[in-house]
């Protein structure tokens, strides 16, 4: 993965909307991380901490949409941060992740706090010069910790606190999006 480059960013172009995400892939490593090695400039390395490579990687994102896109013709959106349950304590409940879990968390804020790649989201976008609007999942989503597959599945080899189950959650965030665009 080359932290450095968007070698396919031609495609998206001259496109009326564009909607980016990213994270959940930054989290996965050995056999379901998607690169062999990360190149950061000059460097190649296994392996580096990956909230750096994601502010490294977000960086290189946000030059990419300053130098490439015209706004007055294309809308641009990022979807924050979606976030995993695989860790009970974030939500008082000791070791435990989301499987059997069948209640979303009352209130509006989420007892495990902010997400570092949350605030690293909102620290490139800030720094933008182009508008990028910001569909801002991350909070409404962590209170769902009952909307993952393995709340419904049954007990098997493993437990997907990652993945929404559809329809559910991800309807929600397709209704922010049209209300985007619409207003």
């Amino acid at each position: 993965m080359k932290l450095g480059s968007i070698q396919q960013g031609n495609a998206w172009r001259g496109m009326d909307m564009l909607v980016f995400n990213s994270w959940h892939w930054w989290t996965h490593q050995g056999k379901s991380q998607s690169w062999d090695y990360i190149q950061d400039g000059p460097k190649i390395v296994k392996d580096m901490d990956r909230l750096t490579a994601f502010y490294k990687g977000m960086s290189t994102w946000a030059r990419w949409v300053d130098q490439n896109v015209d706004t007055t013709k294309t809308k641009v959106f990022f979807q924050g941060i979606s976030p995993t349950h695989y860790q009970g304590r974030d939500w008082n409940k000791g070791s435990k992740n989301c499987y059997k879990e069948l209640q979303p968390l009352t209130g509006s804020t989420y007892p495990g706090g902010t997400l570092p790649a949350a605030a690293i989201i909102n620290k490139v976008l800030t720094g933008m010069r182009k508008p990028v609007h910001l569909l801002d999942i991350t909070t409404l989503s962590q209170l769902r910790k009952d909307a993952h597959p393995s709340t419904y599945t049954g007990d098997h080899a493993g437990v997907d606190c990652s993945h929404w189950c559809l329809p559910g959650l991800p309807d929600t965030w397709n209704q922010l999006l049209y209300a985007a665009l619409i207003m």
